[in-house]
């Protein structure tokens, strides 16, 4: 497989350090999540031809795919795991297969607020006003860690949240002198209190002490040619260094790896390409969803400046169209999002003009009355199609993308043009060459894949449809599901549609308690019982999946 040339030129760039690497797809999806001591040589290695002959049909598939990649440097190999894991999780790629569970790193937890505080091993941080440390990359280290804190500051190690001299008695900790016993009042609840808050200064940093008495027992153990012991306590050491290492706090998605390589470069291609000055900062992309004619649905999605902006996500359900007629439903889904932008436009417009005349002057209290009447007034005057609009007041977007050629972009400019928004740069993405069609010009244009104005375009195209199947999916589901009621025997739309309206799906119907089905009317007594029954004789009817 040749190498491109911004692969060949990005491979320049790689420093010899430790760090997490991504590849992605012509899409700019991520594909591959890996971690590296030296990136240099573990990117360099997916690209040497000579290796090709050992790969495995999967790493294979993996490199084919490969079209860009991006690097994140770290301070050591541990931050690189636990980077490696975050992002995984962050990004679910499809050659991963580690880290992708629920499963998460140990840490360390104390809450000073128990009775009796101890150190506790958990995978999840909660806001419950306890103090966590890590995560850890390594858990055996940490395990090891643990068991020196507890020697060392006396440290109970028993489980009982509030220990008791029932428990004292049964506990090794104590008899072995390596706890101070609060449970019996050997110490104060403040004394010991003060060793856990001198243990959590250790586990923070302060270890520097320790580890010079650890170092100079293990050259005196080495100068009596205990070599055992001093090798024990060399991992000992070792362990205690990479348990207290500092390591940074990741944000949810660090800051240099961006969903695409270069977003605000795609963004400014893009505004060149198609003549737009200044360059679209805001696209939404519109894609039509339906199976034979049924369940027909579009999806809004809005990127801003080149990244998904899911805030403002919309989800249709076409109800205009008779049948399969997708031009017709991409013109409904065009006309009822840009209706609804002008029509807030407008209101925010009129309520600034009933209150903009008076800002300036002394408003006694009878004035402010009138003032607020004015606004009431305008916010329940109907809003009419011809009035003139400013757009800068509404939440337009730079760039419109339809998915599809001439037929739907045409569909998408007639709308446009009934609402007064002609004005408003729309164009067509038609799938099998990646042609981008604009208003009134018979030709497309042609970019090729690996162009940058492409590459973004793809990106909201392919969210759109994402979107858009998504919801069909989930519509299909809850019909599906639905209608597992209509085999209950006698049952009809009224009862069928209040059961609905109490538990909202079949999912929580069949969790609610007898009592609370009993409560819904037409299924008090033996009606709800026997509805519970039906309930608990189905199973779970699986998910449908579109491709």
């Amino acid at each position: 497989m040749p190498i491109s040339d911004l692969i060949r030129r990005k491979l320049g760039d790689v420093p010899h350090k430790p760090g997490i690497y991504l590849h992605k797809d012509r899409f700019g999806t991520v594909i591959y999540v890996g971690k590296a001591r030296d990136l240099k040589k573990r990117v360099s290695q997916y690209f040497h031809p000579s290796r090709r002959m050992g790969w495995d049909l999967k790493f294979n598939a993996l490199v084919e795919a490969i079209h860009d990649f991006d690097i994140h440097v770290v301070k050591s190999e541990p931050e690189a795991l636990l980077l490696e894991g975050k992002l995984i999780k962050e990004f679910h790629p499809r050659y991963n297969v580690s880290f992708r569970d629920d499963k998460r790193f140990l840490m360390l937890k104390v809450n000073l607020q128990d009775p009796i505080p101890r150190f506790t091993l958990t995978r999840l941080r909660t806001d419950d006003g306890a103090r966590y440390f890590g995560p850890f990359p390594s858990s055996g280290a940490l395990r090891r860690t643990l068991n020196l804190v507890r020697h060392k500051f006396n440290l109970r190690g028993c489980r009982p949240l509030n220990p008791t001299d029932a428990d004292y008695k049964h506990c090794l900790y104590a008899h072995l002198k390596n706890c101070t016993a609060p449970c019996i009042g050997n110490v104060t609840l403040e004394q010991y209190r003060m060793q856990v808050t001198a243990a959590c200064d250790f586990l923070g940093g302060q270890c520097d002490e320790l580890i010079g008495e650890l170092e100079h027992a293990m050259k005196t153990a080495s100068e009596r040619l205990d070599f055992e012991k001093a090798a024990e306590l060399r991992d000992l050491i070792a362990d205690l260094k990479r348990t207290t290492k500092k390591t940074d706090k990741f944000k949810r998605l660090p800051y240099k790896l961006p969903v695409a390589m270069d977003p605000k470069a795609e963004v400014e291609s893009l505004g060149e390409v198609l003549g737009l000055q200044p360059a679209p900062q805001r696209i939404e992309g519109f894609d039509i969803s339906n199976i034979s004619g049924t369940f027909k649905v579009a999806s809004v999605v809005r990127f801003r400046n080149g990244k998904p902006d899911r805030s403002n996500y919309r989800r249709l359900k076409i109800k205009d169209v008779e049948g399969q007629d997708d031009f017709a439903c991409m013109a409904e889904a065009v006309r009822r999002r840009y209706a609804r932008l002008l029509q807030e436009a407008r209101k925010k417009q009129r309520e600034t003009r009933a209150t903009a005349d008076e800002v300036d002057q002394p408003i006694t209290q009878e004035l402010q009355k009138l003032v607020d009447e004015v606004s009431r007034e305008a916010r329940r005057r109907p809003v009419r199609t011809g009035d003139p609009v400013d757009l800068s007041l509404g939440n337009f977007p730079d760039l419109i993308v339809i998915d599809g050629g001439k037929g739907q972009l045409g569909m998408a400019v007639e709308e446009l043009t009934k609402l007064g928004l002609q004005d408003l740069p729309v164009i067509g993405l038609a799938k099998e060459y990646e042609e981008i069609y604009r208003p009134n010009e018979s030709k497309p244009i042609r970019l090729g894949l690996d162009h940058p104005a492409v590459k973004l375009l793809q990106r909201v195209r392919d969210e759109s449809h994402r979107v858009a199947n998504s919801y069909n999916a989930q519509l299909r589901l809850k019909l599906i599901s639905e209608s597992l009621l209509d085999e209950f025997p006698g049952i009809g739309k009224t009862r069928k549609a209040a059961l609905l309206k109490k538990f909202g799906s079949v999912h929580r119907m069949r969790r609610a308690t007898l009592e609370e089905i009993q409560s819904v009317p037409g299924f008090g007594g033996q009606a709800g019982e026997l509805l519970k029954a039906f309930l608990a004789a189905r199973t779970e009817r699986p998910e449908v999946n579109i491709q």
